[in-house]
């Protein structure tokens, strides 16, 4: 009930300041729902709980107000909602049925061949994340310690850790081996 009382008194603070809030929070949403919705998608493994966690993550960024950000502080304070919200999101059943995205894989020869997905599905839950965000997302160690609350050294090392991890996974096996 408090939450439904917060936004209706945002939604009525002083015509103008809503408009330019709406107007400003439409041009946040265009340039950060997509990147985000993949993130939490890769990250849960579900389209529905990324559904759900998109909205959550928007309403709980109206809620708290911030104060005036630039795009990209607004953009990893996002992230570090979705990612607090995902940390925090009680598992079900249904979550060990993750959706599998379709295979990815390149041919290098006959007998060789790398599976990029099956690689992705044998590292932890975090390093997918700390991949996802650098590699997709393109985010730099501080954006990615800003997202996840983690400290940048720890991050070059966690991605460190991760990056190994995956090329491990990823070394060519041999059919027939």
């Amino acid at each position: 009930m408090e939450d439904a009382r917060t936004i209706a008194d945002w939604a009525t603070t002083g015509r103008e300041q809503t408009a330019a809030g709406e107007e400003g929070f439409r041009q946040l949403y265009e340039a950060t729902s997509r990147p985000l919705w993949g993130y939490l998608q890769h990250a849960s493994g579900r389209a529905d709980v990324a559904d759900d966690l998109l909205q959550e993550t928007f309403c709980r960024f109206l809620l708290r107000k911030p104060p005036a950000m630039d795009e990209a502080s607004a953009r990893s304070y996002l992230f570090r909602i979705a990612t607090n919200l995902l940390h925090n999101r009680p598992r079900s059943r249904d979550d060990d049925a993750r959706e599998e995205p379709a295979e990815c894989s390149v041919e290098i020869d006959q007998g060789v061949r790398l599976d990029v997905q099956a690689a992705m599905r044998q590292l932890k839950s975090r390093e997918r994340e700390l991949l996802y965000l650098a590699y997709v997302e393109g985010m730099s160690h501080a954006e990615i310690a800003a997202a996840t609350g983690l400290g940048t050294m720890s991050i070059r090392i966690l991605l460190y850790r991760a990056r190994q991890k995956a090329g491990e996974f990823l070394e060519p096996k041999r059919s027939g081996s």
